[in-house]
C-alpha cells in the first residue's frame, strides 16, 4: 500500500508540473501585456515599466516560470511584501497574495461541497437501493423516470428557475449567500440550502441510476444466490454482500465528483453569484490574471488528483479481488 501511494504521489506531482507549464506558457501566447491590467487606465510608460519590475515580468518567461515554481516550495520577495510558501505570487488585479484570496475563498466552496454532498448521497443512493429492491414495480419505474429527466438537465437551467419560483416570484426563501457557520449556523444553512438542492437534484440522478443498476448486477452474482439459497435473510445478504459489491463505481464517480467540487464548483457558484473557488477561476480568466488563474488551476487539480488517489486506495478495502500492485 505505501509503495503504491508513493507511486501515485509522485506521479500527480509530475501531473501538475506539467498543467503548470502548460497553463504559463499558454498565457504568454496572449497578445495583451498581463501588465495593463495592474496600471490602470492612466497607463504610462514609465509607470508599465515600474510594474515589470515588480512583477517579475521584464525577465524571459523561462525565468518567470522557474521563479513561480520556486516560490510555491520556498516563497518569493515582492514589492508588496514577502509571499511565504506556498507562494502562488501576487494578483495582478488587486496585488493581493493569490493563496490568501484562495484561503478566504475556500471556506464557501468548502460548506457548498458538503452541505450538497449530504443531500445528494442520502437521496441519490437510498432511491436506488429502493429502485433496485423493486425491480419492476411502479416505484421503480418511477424513480427510474425522475432520476432519467434530472440528469438531462443542467445547474445554469434548474437553478435560474428555482430561484424564480422561490426567491423572486413567492418569496419563500431569500436569495442564495454565505454566512460562515461559525457566525451563524441558521443564517449557514439557509444562504445555501437553494445551491444544495439544486446540486442535489442533478446529482442525485447520477448515483441513483448508477446504484441501481450495480445493485441489480449484484443480486444475480453466484455468491449471492449462495448466501440466499443457504438461508440468510434477505437484508443480512442485501448489505453484507450485494451493497459492498456495488460501491466500487459508486466510489469512482464520488472521488470524481468530490475533487472537482472541492476544487471550485464553477457553474454552481457562477449561478447563484456566490464568492467560492469556483467564480474566482472564471474571474480570474476574465481579468487574464497569470497568478490568481495558476493557483486556482493548481489547487483544482491537487484535489482531484488527490481524490483519485483516495479512490484506488479505497478500493482495496471495497473488493478484495481488487489489487494494487
Amino acid at each position: 500500500m505505501l509503495q503504491f501511494l508513493v507511486r501515485r504521489t509522485f506521479g500527480a506531482a509530475i501531473i501538475l508540473i506539467l498543467i503548470s507549464a502548460f497553463t504559463f506558457f499558454l498565457f504568454f501566447a496572449v497578445p495583451q501585456d498581463p501588465a495593463l491590467l495592474a496600471c490602470g487606465k492612466n497607463c504610462t510608460k514609465p509607470a508599465l515599466e515600474v510594474i515589470h519590475k515588480n512583477l517579475g515580468l521584464d525577465q524571459p518567461v523561462p525565468v518567470q516560470y522557474w521563479e513561480f515554481m520556486k516560490g510555491i516550495v520556498v516563497g518569493r520577495d515582492f514589492a508588496v511584501g514577502h509571499c511565504s510558501s506556498p507562494c502562488f505570487g501576487v494578483s495582478f488585479n488587486n496585488n493581493l497574495m493569490v493563496w490568501d484570496t484562495i484561503v478566504d475563498r475556500f471556506p464557501m466552496t468548502l460548506s457548498l461541497t458538503v452541505g450538497g454532498l449530504a443531500v445528494f448521497l442520502t437521496v441519490g443512493l437510498g432511491a436506488g437501493i429502493v429502485a433496485a429492491r423493486r425491480k419492476g414495480t411502479m416505484t421503480d419505474k418511477t424513480v427510474s423516470s425522475v432520476s432519467l429527466v434530472l440528469s438531462s438537465m443542467q445547474i445554469y437551467f434548474l437553478g435560474p428557475i428555482v430561484l424564480g419560483i422561490l426567491v423572486y416570484s413567492t418569496g419563500w426563501l431569500d436569495n442564495p449567500k454565505y454566512v460562515p457557520i461559525t457566525e451563524d449556523p441558521g443564517a449557514w444553512f439557509m444562504g445555501l440550502l437553494i445551491p444544495w438542492c439544486v446540486m442535489a437534484a442533478i446529482f442525485t440522478a447520477q448515483y441513483t441510476r448508477m446504484s441501481r443498476s450495480t445493485l441489480i448486477e449484484q443480486m444475480q452474482e453466484e455468491h449471492v444466490r449462495t448466501a440466499r439459497a443457504k438461508g440468510m435473510s434477505k437484508n443480512y445478504v442485501f448489505y453484507r454482500y450485494t451493497w459492498r459489491g456495488s460501491l466500487t463505481p459508486i466510489v469512482t464517480i464520488l472521488g470524481m465528483d468530490l475533487g472537482a467540487l472541492f476544487g471550485g464548483a464553477i457553474v454552481t457558484e457562477t449561478t447563484f453569484s456566490l464568492a467560492g473557488i469556483g467564480r474566482l477561476a472564471v474571474q480570474s480568466v476574465q481579468n487574464k490574471d497569470l497568478p490568481l488563474t495558476m493557483g486556482v488551476m493548481l489547487f483544482s487539480a491537487a484535489f482531484i488528483l488527490v481524490f483519485n488517489i483516495i479512490v484506488d486506495a479505497v478500493y482495496a478495502y471495497i473488493d478484495p479481488r481488487v489489487r494494487l500492485s
